[in-house]
């Protein structure tokens, strides 16, 4: 049986007529979380969780968005479908739909390890497991966040004590929310460019606890801000937005940063393994808890992690989607 196909449209559910993450327009979208390639414009009728609602709102505006929880069972047609916590960004799910017995999971993007932040990922048994593999080749090992963040304070810590400000680049969505949440903030202030700060809005007004901020306007003095910590979209780092802050330290949060010459190309003082995307080790126990022996890879290392499951007795498959994974440049990071 075939749960789910994969069409030009998306990832639809024949017995349910609907669809995961489409990235074309279709009459009913079910959506795992709210980065600009999983949540698009365009669709008649969008289902989400309650946490990410506020946030796919306030991206795509006047749209008709019904919400459910974690764990609830919707018969749509004579599929059911339940979301549950994919730990990517707040509100992020995994999508089950069972039909005629036979479950298959789409987990959108996802990551093992509890942030504080997001619902901490839960493992969902399956027939059938849809994965990114974003970061799946061995190379690609996270080291616990509170190492990442002991760096990421020092560094900050050492700019603040030269009187220099710190840029540090991450997602407007997720992200920044989460280096917001784990950074020493007695370290000094911390500033936002106008996309970080309209999401840590919205998460704010829905009841997520987040530090205050000092949104970055034209008419802000930064001279009141000696040693502050300015997060931004990666984008915005090398825009003419940042040469107003002077000689400031730059660094990156990123997955891409445990490769060598990525920081440099980018042309950043430094770099922090930082992502809210499994690793090489975290899809390989996402898959193995599921105890799916059918897996569909769809963006990332797809050729490399397919043969690899095919290795350990895997059906894996490669499918062709309009998702993009993690980037140091997407355009969403505006949003």
């Amino acid at each position: 049986m075939s749960v789910l196909t994969f069409t030009e449209r998306g990832i639809h559910c024949p017995a349910g007529d609907f669809f995961i993450d489409p990235w074309a327009p279709v009459d009913r979208a079910l959506v795992t979380h709210g980065h600009s390639d999983h949540a698009r414009p365009g669709h008649r009728r969008y289902l989400a969780t309650a946490t990410a609602a506020p946030v796919i709102r306030h991206r795509l505006g006047g749209i008709t968005l019904e919400t459910v929880r974690y764990g609830e069972t919707r018969r749509i047609g004579d599929a059911a479908v339940s979301f549950h916590p994919a730990g990517h960004v707040p509100g992020s799910a995994q999508i089950r739909v069972e039909v005629g017995g036979e479950v298959w999971v789409v987990s959108g993007d996802y990551k093992l390890e509890d942030d504080g932040l997001s619902e901490p990922f839960e493992p969902v048994r399956a027939h059938a497991f849809v994965s990114e593999c974003t970061f799946g080749l061995p190379v690609f090992a996270w080291r616990p966040q509170a190492e990442v963040f002991a760096e990421i304070n020092a560094w900050w810590a050492a700019n603040a004590a030269a009187g220099r400000v710190t840029l540090l680049g991450a997602y407007s969505l997720g992200k920044a929310q989460r280096l917001l949440a784990g950074v020493d903030r007695s370290i000094g202030p911390i500033l936002t460019h106008g996309a970080v700060e309209a999401t840590c809005a919205v998460m704010r007004a829905q009841g997520i606890a987040l530090p205050a901020t000092v949104p970055v306007t034209p008419e802000t003095d930064l001279k009141a801000y000696p040693g502050a910590l300015v997060l931004a979209p990666p984008s915005a780092l090398g825009a003419p937005w940042a040469r107003r802050f002077g000689a400031a330290a730059t660094g990156f949060a990123s997955g891409w940063m445990a490769l060598r010459g990525v920081r440099r190309r980018r042309a950043a003082d430094r770099g922090f393994v930082l992502s809210d995307h499994a690793d090489w080790a975290g899809l390989n126990a996402a898959i193995r808890n599921t105890g799916a022996n059918r897996v569909f890879v769809t963006h990332g290392y797809t050729a490399v992690f397919r043969r690899w499951l095919a290795e350990q007795g895997h059906d894996a498959e490669i499918v062709q989607t309009a998702f993009e994974g993690e980037s140091l440049d997407r355009a969403e990071d505006e949003a």
